[in-house]
């Protein structure tokens, strides 16, 4: 039932930060499921209380598993923990605390005071990864970084005039705007921007909370005027990070929408970004820049996760450029390693993804 608990809080993708993804499934004291319930953050009601108010009567003596620690204290809502022992659930399964310090094992220890079993640890890996955007933001204090690279079998990500439309197949792409409404945010570089003038918008026709919001990072102000970006930039939440001081174009730029953040060292200040980007609550970025965007994420040590996504074909050409630039590892025992890596097929194209090495 941990499992179903999982699978009703997936329903919640692109709907909840920054809150958590939470699922729970009330089951009777006969096995009956009798209550199930699934978080959508603009509805308030969590999915605890979704699930008790279907069971009704039958919560009592019942257990329920819940995908992420219950909550214990007041806030846009009453306590989860309060409801659950009122209906009287006697045992609760749930596999994750919240590291959400206002939640973090208060939850489980209220719940245990007032005589509710709980039990802990079950399918742990799996709710970890479904919520790791949301983990990784409160344990680190900024959003978690995916870095998305579609590359040639030689690792190529354009020829060398700079074609890079398109690399890889249909299946791959439309992959991606999965994994874009997934996000809160998609970053790139202005060299990206020029080059490929993409509109960076979520194309999977499912429902998320808060469009995705377009970040550039851009110290020269490269970008054009009359960029898919800017001309979009009042229905779109656009922002560019630059220390540029061209007070004419930066004026021209609000104006159409854009909001611009200065500061210290611009785009190249990747803990600075990060940083105004965590005070606008956004828990995660995709990272979809060229060659020298990854490479600067690269060599900062700031990639949480990385799928490539590896087309059929060879381009060649020594000056065709390559999927990570910047200064790079020095010896391989020093290069990124990934774990938990994933492959998968999309068509003729295999994508790769896993999570660096922290060791």
């Amino acid at each position: 039932m941990t499992r179903r608990a999982l699978e009703l809080a997936a329903c919640g993708i692109g709907q909840v930060s920054p809150s958590p993804l939470v699922g729970c499934v009330i089951v009777a004291e006969n096995g009956e499921i009798v209550g199930e319930g699934c978080y959508i953050y603009e509805k308030l009601t969590h999915a605890e209380i979704l699930a008790l108010n279907q069971a009704r009567g039958k919560a009592k003596g019942a257990t329920a598993y819940v995908s992420l620690e219950p909550h214990a204290h007041h806030g846009r809502t009453p306590p989860c923990t309060d409801a659950l022992i009122n209906a009287g659930i006697k045992r609760v399964v749930s596999p994750i605390e919240d590291p959400n310090l206002l939640v973090a094992g208060k939850g489980f220890e209220f719940l245990r005071q007032n005589g509710v079993e709980v039990m802990t640890g079950i399918l742990r890996e799996e709710a970890e990864k479904q919520n790791e955007k949301y983990i990784h933001w409160h344990k680190m204090k900024r959003p978690f970084v995916h870095l998305k690279m579609a590359t040639s079998l030689d690792g190529r990500i354009a020829t060398r005039t700079g074609d890079s439309r398109w690399i890889t197949g249909e299946e791959s792409r439309q992959r991606v705007h999965e994994l874009r409404h997934e996000y809160d945010a998609i970053l790139v570089g202005a060299n990206t921007v020029v080059v490929d003038n993409p509109s960076l918008t979520d194309r999977s026709g499912k429902k998320r909370r808060q469009k995705l919001v377009r970040v550039v990072l851009d110290n020269s102000l490269r970008i054009s005027l009359n960029s898919q970006l800017v001309l979009t930039a009042k229905d779109i939440p656009t922002i560019v990070f630059t220390d540029n001081e061209m007070d004419e174009k930066i004026k021209f730029l609000k104006d159409e929408g854009v909001e611009i953040v200065r500061i210290a060292e611009g785009g190249r200040n990747l803990f600075g970004v990060l940083q105004e980007l965590a005070k606008k609550d956004i828990q995660s970025v995709l990272v979809e820049g060229g060659a020298e965007v990854s490479g600067s994420f690269y060599d900062a040590k700031m990639i949480d996760k990385i799928s490539f996504f590896i087309a059929p074909i060879v381009i060649g050409g020594r000056d065709a450029p390559t999927a990570i630039g910047g200064h790079g590892a020095q010896q391989l025992s020093s290069a990124m390693r990934l774990r938990d890596v994933e492959i998968t097929h999309h068509g003729d194209d295999l994508e790769i993804t896993g999570y660096p090495s922290r060791g």
